[in-house]
């Protein structure tokens, strides 16, 4: 399967889900590193005009998913996966459209993860997420647990 058919997949795999349909978010790139996903401003604004909250931490929690979900893909690997436990900071609002940038986590060994879930149907690994703001500054940042447990 093609780049543009795995993502054409996973975009219609988040808008299968009525409120992440709800989100009109789109993805936004992905490198085989990173996946970003996006949003208007529009559709997530709070009431001080800015970027609501609940919605930088689902779209974080989405785009780590959707990460690790096309990296299994990738692997070959037919499998659920499930976010364990966040930690989530919101360091300075957001004025702005929500793009969010999602990869594995510094200590994140992505071999060791697919070859422990091939060995034993289930693996952890560690994500981070961003949203910058459009000068360049961090406006959410997030820490993440993912397992993937393999179907049968």
């Amino acid at each position: 399967m093609s780049n543009a058919e795995l993502l054409q997949q996973l975009q219609h795999h988040y808008q299968s889900m009525p409120p992440v349909a709800a989100m009109n978010l789109t993805i936004g790139g992905y490198d085989g590193q990173r996946l970003r996903l996006h949003a208007a401003l529009a559709d997530h604004v709070n009431d001080k005009g800015c970027a609501f909250g609940g919605s930088l931490a689902s779209m974080m929690t989405l785009a780590s998913w959707g990460l690790v979900s096309l990296k299994l893909h990738e692997a070959g690997i037919d499998a659920d996966v499930y976010v364990a436990d966040s930690q989530l900071r919101y360091l300075a609002p957001l004025f702005a459209d929500l793009d969010v940038t999602a990869e594995f986590g510094a200590d994140a060994d992505l071999d060791t993860f697919l070859s422990t879930l091939r060995e034993r149907g289930r693996a952890r690994t560690q994500l981070v997420a961003r949203v910058l703001t459009p000068e360049g500054v961090v406006a959410t940042d997030f820490t993440a647990r993912y397992v993937a447990i393999a179907r049968t």
